[in-house]
């Protein structure tokens, strides 16, 4: 940026000084990986060193001024005998209101740049850290004062001499800070909230320049870290499952094994198995593909941009929390994601190439049915209608004998609508049994292009963008964006695509009457007006759902049946801050606690019956605690919500009528 944009922000800053320090190296005394906890200038004052900041090498020698941002990394290795002042400080924007300056701000986080110079006139910066130094050392606040007038001084003598010997300032690469502190510290609870401020920057921003970069969120990159390390460990060692899950940061091993089977298509105890079996029969050749991981070959789970690494937005688990460099393990898992998106193109695939052949006819006949040049699928003569969507008019089947769903599968199954394709199915949804036999075509985030093919599907219903542009080449495919539609606007569009308008509102209708008459039940009980909080987790810690579409019941709970949350949570829900989840400990739950608390329930999760600060708390000690199945309120659709509602209802009455 232009000094003179860097000189008109510093004048509009409220600056605090965090910490000075007065160091002296060894000859060959190294600090490596020291990542800057605040912006902060470095002034070599005696001696030489190799000075290395986020990759950048500095040659150091008597009064060499060096200036960093938070969260990048510093190396230092003494040449000779080395002596710094390091000054840290932190920033606030005392300019509200004035939208040319925030512009600025945002454009170049002017406190966050790198520069390095030797000043021409250096013993006078060297007087004010001096001074400050000294008065640091026990300092009060009236030397706080003092010490803040000192840092002006040497402020403007620094822009000074650097406005005289035109130095340039060097904007930070974000997204590869990003991804070494990720690389550094996967095995701790991070979120993109946490990784920003680490970084000095807004979760936005480093989403939106991550993504930019390397078409992945970081969160999304943070999973991808985790499961090739989980891989690793899996191959190279015998630990159990809740070892591996604790050393990627997990606290949880049920969220775990969903996670890596999210990735990989196995458990991780049937990946272990049968990869382990499989280094016996043949040489897998592991190492023969490399996978760089930010390269977005693995897609996300999570429902939009601004997913926190555990969740499924709309409905799957919230967040959870916990060095090497994943180089083996990602090679393993592409080949893995390969090897399993072959089998489930051929059903039954042995590997041999009958099933290749059979595939690539498929793939060959579904392109041609698009061109309109083979079969009756596709002829101009048949029946269509247009669906207008957010992505334009899209022509489809005026009826679809061959429809194929990913995630919206309740929707769809509740209009009376039967696929012969779907993504896979949690055991114990509301409508596992209705797609009994039907063709599971793996995660609704990471569909298998080919074994789609080969159903050959006159329409695909798909609920993200991505999965929109790799099958709508396959068929017809309607976008239906279901992070961003309320549930009546996703009902009429799907009810527009099949002809089905009238049923579709039937649904709503029936719907809607039995939420109000589920809130005249609970009023009568006195319990709509009493608080409801909803969690998920372990002996450890929590998450406290704090948005009305997370899923967990919360949509029923806090969207439909209009229900509160404490005060603590009410306050995000209404700011709509956090669909995501609060992760707090064990010791401060109670503090988020409402009359009722709706816990997610799941197989293996942690049994705190005998927990004292668990038993403690009046909802559970009274018997106002509800299990609500994970894989039951996962799903957001008509057919699951409508299941829930039952479900959470007949619990409420229940526990109400027990106190």
């Amino acid at each position: 940026m232009k000094l003179e944009e860097h000189i008109l922000l510093w004048n509009h800053a409220a600056v605090k000084i965090l910490d000075i320090r007065h160091v002296i190296m060894e000859p060959g005394e190294l600090l490596e990986s020291y990542l800057l906890p605040a912006s902060s200038f470095i002034y070599g004052v005696r001696g030489s060193a190799t000075l290395q900041l986020d990759g950048n090498k500095h040659d150091a020698r008597r009064f060499h001024m060096l200036h960093g941002g938070k969260g990048m990394r510093l190396d230092i290795e003494a040449k000779e005998e080395f002596e710094y002042y390091q000054l840290f400080y932190k920033t606030g924007y005392a300019f509200t209101g004035r939208k040319e300056l925030t512009q600025l701000m945002e454009r170049y986080h002017p406190f966050s740049l790198q520069y390095a110079f030797r000043p021409e006139e250096p013993l006078a910066l060297l007087r004010c850290l001096t001074l400050m130094r000294n008065i640091w050392q026990g300092a009060h606040s009236l030397d706080q004062l003092h010490i803040k007038g000192l840092f002006y001084q040497f402020l403007h003598e620094l822009l000074r001499q650097m406005d005289t010997q035109g130095i340039d300032a060097r904007k930070p690469d974000l997204v590869s800070q990003a991804i070494r502190y990720i690389d550094e510290h996967y095995q701790k609870s991070l979120t993109l909230e946490s990784i920003a401020d680490t970084l000095n920057y807004s979760p936005r921003h480093l989403s939106m320049r991550f993504k930019e970069e390397k078409g992945v969120s970081p969160i999304h990159y943070l999973i991808q870290v985790r499961v090739a390390h989980a891989i690793e460990l899996l191959l190279g060692t015998d630990a159990d499952m809740q070892e591996i899950a604790r050393e990627i940061g997990y606290s949880d091993v049920y969220y775990f094994s969903r996670i890596f089977k999210k990735y990989t298509g196995l458990s991780p105890l049937r990946f272990r198995t049968s990869e382990r079996q499989r280094r016996k029969i043949d040489d897998y050749p592991f190492n023969s593909t490399r996978l760089s991981i930010g390269s977005g070959g693995m897609r996300r789970y999570i429902g939009n941009d601004d997913d926190n690494h555990y969740q499924y937005k709309r409905g799957g688990s919230i967040q959870m929390k916990r060095h090497t460099k994943p180089g083996l393990a990602v090679s393993i898992l592409l080949s893995l994601t390969l090897l399993l998106g072959a089998c489930s193109a051929g059903g039954t695939n042995t590997g041999n190439s009958s099933s290749t052949t059979a595939n690539t006819a498929a793939a060959s006949n579904a392109a041609q049915n698009m061109n309109g040049t083979a079969g009756d699928n596709n002829q101009a003569s048949k029946s269509t209608r247009i669906v207008p969507t957010i992505i334009g008019e899209i022509e489809v089947p005026a009826n679809p004998k061959r429809v194929v769903v990913l995630y919206l599968l309740g929707d769809v199954v509740a209009m009376g609508i039967k696929p012969v394709g779907v993504s896979d199915v949690f055991e114990g949804a509301a409508f596992e049994k209705d797609l009994a036999g039907v063709k599971m075509l793996g995660s609704w985030f990471e569909p298998n292009p080919e074994a789609i093919m080969a159903l050959e599907p006159d329409l695909i219903i798909v609920p993200s963008e991505d999965t929109y542009k790799k099958l709508s080449q396959i068929a017809p495919t309607i976008l239906v964006p279901n992070e961003k539609m309320t549930t009546d606007e996703r009902l009429a569009l799907l009810g527009k695509t099949f002809g089905k308008e009238q049923e579709t509102q039937t649904l709503l209708d029936n719907f809607n009457t039995k939420v109000k008459e589920s809130k005249e039940k609970l009023a009568a009980a006195g319990v709509l007006d009493k608080t409801v909080t909803i969690i998920e987790g372990g002996k450890k810690e929590m998450s406290v759902v704090t948005g009305k579409q997370f899923g967990r019941g919360s949509q029923i709970i806090y969207e439909y049946l209009g229900m509160k949350a404490p005060e603590i949570i009410q306050k995000k829900i209404d700011g709509s801050t956090n669909e995501e989840g609060d992760t707090v400990s064990m010791e401060v739950l109670p503090e988020y606690i409402g009359d009722y608390v709706v816990r997610s329930s799941y197989e293996g999760m942690d049994d705190l019956t005998g927990n004292p600060i668990w038993n403690s708390i009046p909802a559970v000690k009274e018997g106002r605690m509800i299990e609500l199945s994970f894989n039951l309120s996962y799903y957001s659709d008509i057919y699951s919500l409508d299941e829930q509602l039952d479900f959470i209802v007949e619990q409420l009455l229940a526990t109400a009528t027990k106190n």
